[in-house]
């Protein structure tokens, strides 16, 4: 199941592959990329999901489908745990396939607090480096 949070991303075409991020929340899903900004809406059905995305461009620079500034995404894909694989199309590029990975990014746990101050420093306790003759 497409679960919300963020997600790490990496997605291909014939004309070349990329990474970037994207949030999904409440239905909604949004990110970025070195060159794009993506936003639009998924529906999950237990480990499917689909999703509309529009994209716009924010840098210059070449994108896994050409020169285009803004793009309709159509993708289908599926998600049985923490990882996610889809394929999508752009209406600007008929018959070019997207494929793509999601992985869902998790928090890491807080360290402890210290249970005790750490020990001073005594350079005298380090160990010495041996007497070498000239």
């Amino acid at each position: 199941m497409l679960k919300d949070g963020t997600y790490a991303a990496w997605f291909k075409t014939p004309q070349g592959q990329g990474t970037g991020i994207a949030h999904v929340a409440d239905g909604k899903i949004w990110g970025r990329d070195s060159v794009m900004t993506y936003s639009g809406t998924c529906t999950v059905d237990g480990d499917r999901f689909t999703a509309t995305i529009t994209t716009k461009r924010h840098t210059e620079g070449p994108t896994v489908f050409g020169s285009n500034d803004e793009l309709q995404l159509k993708l289908d894909g599926t998600c049985p745990g923490k990882i996610a694989r889809y394929v999508g199309t752009a209406e600007q590029f008929p018959g070019v396939l997207l494929e793509g990975t999601l992985i869902l990014s998790e928090e890491q746990p807080v360290a402890p607090e210290p249970s005790a101050p750490p020990p001073k420093f005594d350079p005298d306790k380090l160990p010495k480096l041996p007497k070498r003759g000239r």
